[in-house]
């Protein structure tokens, strides 16, 4: 090609990331395999009685040799944001009386931004993935591969809702494209989203 310049075509982040697309279902597809992203709001194990405590973990095992597939359990956790919080006490003191009451507020405003400092203060968001692997095989021979997936996909996700529901899990059900971008953005770049 004399006389012609080759043009570079720049990478966006796009083209680095694994993601071909997003399902209407909140399923992510991958070139060889399909993704659901399941949000497990925890419980406080701590405060249970022994016999609770045992009853959580038989069904804790029980949870683990039911799922009999590949998953992979994701806890992200980022520091509090305590400013709004803050700002809200010190509004409420500007008003207050009582000077018993403001000497309370202020000290508690310095041992929240003495933990925060101390990165104390945090919160965890925990993640349950569910993948469904496509073969060779399956990609030449079915038609609607896709279906097979999702399908795969949502047996798996009763399987772990109901094993984890014994143990006194609530389990959501990430099912929406703007859930899961936002799940995505908060992994690859944590500090442009805030919440």
């Amino acid at each position: 090609m004399k006389g012609e310049e080759k043009i570079k075509k720049e990478k966006t982040t796009k083209d680095w990331l694994p993601f071909e697309k997003i399902l209407e279902n909140g399923i992510i597809k991958n070139k060889n395999n399909y993704i659901k992203i399941i949000k497990v709001i925890p419980i406080n194990y701590d405060l249970k009685s022994n016999l609770e405590k045992e009853a959580i973990l038989n069904a804790y095992k029980l949870f683990l040799k039911t799922c009999d597939f590949n998953i992979q359990i994701l806890v992200q956790s980022k520091k509090e944001d305590l400013s709004k919080h803050i700002s809200n006490i010190n509004q409420i003191i500007s008003n207050e009386k009582n000077p018993k009451i403001i000497k309370m507020s202020e000290n508690y405003i310095e041992y929240i931004k003495e933990k925060n400092n101390e990165n104390k203060s945090s919160s965890k968001n925990y993640y349950i993935i569910l993948k469904s692997e496509v073969s060779d095989y399956q990609l030449e021979n079915h038609s609607n591969f896709e279906k097979i997936a999702v399908d795969n996909l949502q047996e798996m996700f009763f399987k772990v809702k109901e094993s984890l529901s014994r143990c006194g899990n609530l389990i959501q059900d990430i099912n929406s494209k703007q859930e899961i971008m936002e799940i995505l953005k908060s992994f690859y770049n944590p500090r442009m989203v805030e919440k």
